[in-house]
């Protein structure tokens, strides 16, 4: 039996974000399938006794305390003597495939340390974002609020002035070293990873594999039929991190443009997490539209994630309205499994996601008064939302994601990925 190491740039019990819960679900399906696998999770909360390693829950879970200290390359050079550690750890696990969910906070080294130490082990990264590609924050989003299609330095310099053409370029050629000491990459959607592809990561070296979703414990998807919640309204809910790229704002433009006999048809639920973490003027923006919206509007804070499924089960459809492309958005997976249909932007791994007319509805990413209409036309549409909930697919569970994954960490697939994921450009 193989064994096999997950790594991610943080443990759900303290990050939230959606490539961190994918991460440990992974981990805990291999467990629950017997299989010899572990979790280690960067954290920057202290050590006992300045140590680089924790447990957390059990042996088979592991918190390294450790933080990224250049934003520019991912790396994390004032703390490299963790490297050491880090070496340590792998060769006492000894891990026959290590399987990096992220760099991001733990620093880029890892993967180069890994093949230094275990030069046999396979090493398997999934691509959450485009990271490597943009330098403003992966989200390929210009600092001029517009979308950006395609990496070039001297675009990264026009959004960058203070980082060169040359600058970018080396860092482009740094990334692209690292990731040839990967096997084989993973991709949540065919959106980035085309991206990745135009980038230069060859098409054979990327798997697509949909992040799968948990059983569902305790979930009641809403009759087809029912358009309302225990008031008599529609509820219309966002779940998600909170910060500019988002859309928070966009949906409450759209809430706040809508006339009297609308609103008083609708009731908005805001569950989003890291609201105070956001610039002030960002605050205040939403706060000021929050306030124009109170009539309708709830802003519910975070939540935990076995809150959900009894979240989803009051909701009549999620809004994603986010500006950037996102990836894969775990909360369509989780409000498909809910048969909860979703109005999304028309972008990205959204756009891919969710099929317009068919299980949601799109509207123009950014434009609040294009979903404002397709708000309107919910309200007036009281058979669209069981038509689409009839066209509703499964999504993909955590054990057929599971399954998808142990192909690539297969053995006799090892010399023909290596092969694969040598031919970055």
């Amino acid at each position: 039996m193989n064994r096999i190491l997950v790594v991610s740039h943080g443990h759900p019990d303290f990050n939230k974000g959606g490539a961190e819960v994918a991460a440990y679900n992974l981990f805990k399906e291999l467990r629950r399938h017997c299989h010899d696998a572990y979790f280690l999770a960067r954290t920057e909360l202290l050590p006992h006794g300045g140590a680089a390693f924790s447990q957390r829950k059990d042996s088979r879970e592991i918190l390294f305390h450790t933080k990224m200290d250049d934003g520019f390359l991912f790396s994390s050079l004032k703390t490299k003597h963790l490297w050491g550690d880090l070496r340590e750890l792998l060769l006492k696990i000894k891990p026959d495939v290590v399987h990096f969910h992220h760099y991001f906070q733990i620093g880029i080294e890892a993967i180069e340390v890994v093949r230094k130490t275990l030069p046999n082990t396979r090493i398997i990264l999934t691509l959450h974002e485009y990271l490597a590609i943009c330098h403003n924050n992966g989200l390929m989003y210009k600092t001029n609020d517009k979308l950006c299609y395609q990496y070039t330095p001297r675009d990264c310099n026009n959004c960058f002035p203070d980082k060169s053409p040359g600058d970018f370029f080396l860092r482009e050629q740094y990334f692209k070293n690292i990731f040839r000491r990967v096997d084989h990459f993973v991709s949540p959607s065919r959106f980035l990873k085309n991206r990745y592809v135009d980038w230069g990561v060859s098409e054979k070296a990327i798997s697509v594999i949909e992040n799968g979703q948990p059983k569902p414990e305790g979930i009641i998807a809403r009759e087809n039929s029912v358009e309302r919640s225990s008031s008599g309204k529609i509820k219309l809910a966002f779940f998600g991190q909170v910060n500019p790229y988002k859309g928070i704002d966009v949906l409450l433009s759209a809430i706040a443009s809508l006339g009297k006999k609308y609103r008083e048809r609708l009731v908005v639920e805001i569950h989003g997490a890291n609201f105070n973490n956001q610039r002030g003027e960002y605050q205040e923006k939403i706060k000021r539209l929050l306030r124009r919206t109170r009539d309708v509007v709830t802003f519910c804070g975070s939540y935990e994630s076995h809150e959900l499924p009894r979240l989803l089960s009051g909701t009549d459809w999620v809004v994603i309205p986010s500006i950037w492309w996102e990836n894969s958005p775990m909360v369509i997976q989780e409000a498909f499994t809910a048969r909860v249909p979703i109005i999304t932007s028309d972008i990205g791994g959204m756009a891919e996601k969710i099929k317009d007319e068919v299980d949601g509805l799109h509207f123009r990413a950014g434009k609040h008064q294009d979903l404002a209409e397709v708000i309107v036309r919910i309200i007036e549409d009281s058979t669209l939302r069981g038509k689409l909930v009839d066209n509703i697919a499964p999504p993909l569970t955590i054990e057929e994601c599971l399954n998808q994954h142990i192909k690539i960490y297969g053995i006799k697939y090892h010399a023909v990925q290596k092969q694969e994921a040598s031919e970055i450009a």
